[in-house]
């Protein structure tokens, strides 16, 4: 019952978290997976509580640009009916060039305690001017806006740096000083169209694959690991 109680506590903190069925007898009370369905719920499951949750193994996955380049960067929102990730992002960042050449992106989610990996592609938007990128600059602190003041990521120096001007080192920004920062600011939105799902087992490996086009439902099939 133990594994039953946890996930009721996440429930609770996550209230748009679906319950999943559990082994009755087995001591680790490990989920079953025996239904595509269950997979379905347990991929939503885990990017609800990893854009909620910053102590959730996947709340930093690793995103891949066209460019075969790879970084980690913080899950801000999945919204399930969308089937879209949020991320943010400075607009003079490297991977902008390649995202809005070639939107193919992948992102690579890992639970090491759970032993579930989540391979995701999708197609990426950078949104400088849209309402949800007016309405994620307003919700963030001045501390975390304050990253979009200094010099763009990948400028370079002659000795270590954060970039930031001297005086904005170690202190919070006021509203006036940041108002030129929100022109370095956007929202990349992914929109997934497929997700490869691994559930790594000592009794044998589980793998499933679901795709998506336009407006369709999501079409699963289990495969080999």
């Amino acid at each position: 019952m133990f594994g039953v109680k946890i996930l009721n506590s996440r429930v609770k903190r996550f209230p748009d978290v679906q319950r999943l069925p559990f082994y009755r007898y087995a001591p680790t009370s490990r989920p079953m997976f025996n239904q595509l369905a269950d997979v379905r719920t347990d991929i939503t499951n885990r990017l609800i509580r990893a854009a909620k949750d910053r102590k959730s193994p996947m709340h930093t996955p690793a995103v891949i640009t066209s460019d075969v380049d790879a970084r980690v960067m913080v899950l801000r929102e999945f919204d399930s009916a969308a089937r879209t990730l949020r991320f943010h992002t400075d607009t003079r960042a490297p991977k902008v060039a390649p995202i809005e050449a070639d939107p193919r992106v992948g992102v690579l989610f890992y639970d090491k305690g759970a032993k579930i990996q989540i391979r995701a592609r999708g197609t990426a938007e950078m949104l400088r001017d849209a309402p949800a990128t007016d309405t994620a600059w307003d919700y963030g602190t001045n501390f975390a806006r304050r990253c979009y003041m200094g010099d763009g990521p990948g400028t370079l120096s002659e000795a270590p740096t954060s970039g930031l001007p001297p005086e904005l080192e170690g202190t919070e920004p006021t509203d006036e000083q940041l108002e030129p920062a929100r022109a370095n600011f956007a929202v990349l939105r992914v929109t997934l169209t497929e997700i490869d799902w691994l559930y790594l087992a000592h009794t044998g490996h589980v793998r499933a694959q679901f795709s998506r086009g336009g407006e369709s439902e999501w079409q699963g099939r289990w495969v080999s690991p």
